[in-house]
């Protein structure tokens, strides 16, 4: 099997040769990956607005396009085809719950049942879709084949994929598996055992003195409130994400979980809890201690936790600086060869959707975004400059999202951490060029949704990438039917918007 050299340098050896030639853009393969897209992508929708999450449909479109192509001998580059454009209408859900009905809910919009709010949105999710893969196409090298990120979910997508192709062993142990699994939560929900365990202690009401240099005391604080005891849960899923990971990375999560509930939690309950107590009396408050704890959690721990991990992919794409130049040069390296005639010298397996496409396609979007926010708005310096600020904040929000899915997968993106981020750079820009009232709220709303949906693209689209580079797929084909999946299922995911 052909070694292929990473952007690292290191060498790795994809399943399906480079040099072999096996179907992987197919009628079929589009048509069940465009089905997937819709169906997956609106279950998502559902799921994101009742519960204020998503799930990674890598998964389940795995399992689907390996069971549907086996029955017609379909190849393992065909089931990868269908996964990666079947997975991709989760991503603009994602994407979408957590902006759109936020014009409802400003006043921007006045109704959400009509024609024109049909076009509007299905146009803010192809233009975010679209411009999240054009920035992941730039952006693969680098982190797709960075060895030192994990991809945990893309990992156990490859998985899926070969343990059908290896027949009975492979089949084996994922459906054991899969029935394990489904034994110990069929277990937990009928409460055989006990799936996971909290206690609230409560903390005695004390004071903190505070003192000067001298010893001398200037004031005192009240203090109470408690800390909430919880157990890690017991969940099939926790246990094959800890497996593949490995320990170090889940001794990270589990010391991060640590920090949040064994010193932060407790410490602000600790403070704030004679300031908090009043409000479980009140209507409409939190009724419990517990509730207090998980609201903290919520609404301050997570933030910060937010915030680290910003902080964080910063850092590394810092640190990524040259590695993200060398792509770069590649990138213009192989579109000098197409124009020279030599793309054969191009590796299949390393072959992106072409500069000459990417580029002028930047372009166009460009030009809709801000046509898009001139609409919302009707003022011409905030458009542009709205537009300014979608380019930059999308490609580097981009960029973060690969790395975070890479590290901890597409399932916990922080694309709402990553979207309030959007927020309250372009409010602030907003209010510095006079723009207020409704247009203001209207274009802060418009760069929002526009990242958002291309921030969580970008999560989904780099962990399929990963897929690929595992089972040796054609990076430009995939690209090529994530734009289409995108479209497809931009333009019907309105509706289950429009039910909900």
């Amino acid at each position: 099997m052909a070694e292929i050299k990473s952007g690292s340098g290191l060498k790795y050896k994809p399943l399906v040769p480079p040099e072999q030639t096996m179907k992987e853009f197919t009628v079929r393969a589009l048509i069940l990956g465009l089905i997937m897209s819709v169906v997956l992508g609106a279950a998502n929708a559902y799921l994101g607005l009742k519960a204020g999450m998503t799930i990674a449909a890598t998964y389940p479109a795995a399992v689907i396009s390996m069971a549907f192509l086996r029955l017609f001998r379909g190849t393992i580059l065909e089931e990868n085809f269908a996964r990666t454009v079947g997975s991709i209408g989760e991503s603009v859900a994602a994407g979408a719950i957590f902006t759109i009905p936020a014009f409802l809910i400003a006043g921007v919009w006045q109704n959400f049942d009509s024609p024109q709010r049909y076009w509007e949105s299905s146009f803010i999710m192809v233009i975010g879709g679209v411009i999240g893969i054009l920035f992941v196409t730039l952006l693969r090298r680098v982190l797709v084949e960075d060895p030192e990120l994990p991809f945990p979910e893309s990992v156990a997508a490859s998985e899926i994929h070969k343990a059908g192709q290896a027949g009975g062993s492979g089949a084996k142990y994922l459906f054991g598996a899969m029935g394990i699994g489904a034994l110990i939560q069929t277990l937990g929900k009928f409460n055989f055992f006990a799936t996971s365990w909290e206690k609230f202690t409560t903390f005695a009401k004390t004071g903190v003195k505070l003192l000067s240099g001298r010893g001398q005391e200037i004031t005192s604080v009240s203090a109470g409130g408690g800390t909430l005891l919880t157990a890690p849960a017991v969940s099939p899923a926790y246990i094959g994400v800890g497996f593949i990971i490995g320990p170090r990375l889940a001794a990270l999560n589990f010391s991060g979980g640590l920090l949040a509930w064994g010193l932060f939690v407790p410490l602000l309950m600790y403070f704030l809890g004679p300031q908090l107590e009043p409000l479980i009396t009140q209507e409409g408050q939190p009724t419990s201690w517990v509730e207090l704890a998980y609201a903290i959690w919520k609404f301050i721990v997570r933030p910060i936790a937010i915030g680290g991990m910003l902080l964080s992919a910063i850092y590394t794409l810092y640190r990524m600086r040259s590695s993200l130049a060398v792509g770069l040069k590649r990138s213009i390296s192989d579109l000098k060869k197409a124009t020279a005639g030599e793309t054969a010298s191009v590796s299949r397996v390393d072959q992106d959707l072409s500069l000459k496409w990417v580029l002028p396609l930047l372009l166009i979007f460009a030009v809709l975004t801000f046509a898009l926010y001139y609409y919302f708005s009707g003022m011409f310096n905030a458009s542009i400059t709205a537009t300014i600020v979608m380019i930059i904040a999308g490609f580097f929000f981009a960029a973060v999202s690969g790395y975070l899915v890479g590290i901890i997968g597409s399932s916990n993106n922080p694309v709402s951490g990553l979207t309030l981020s959007t927020l309250i750079v372009a409010a602030l820009l907003m209010v510095v060029l006079g723009v207020k009232g409704l247009p203001g709220v209207a274009a802060v709303l418009g760069v929002a949704a526009v990242i958002c949906v291309a921030a969580a693209v970008a999560g989904e689209m780099f962990q399929d990438l990963k897929v690929g580079h595992i089972l040796g797929g054609t990076p430009w084909k995939m690209q090529v039917g994530d734009i289409i999946g995108v479209i497809v299922a931009s333009f019907v995911l309105y509706f289950p918007l429009l039910v909900l």
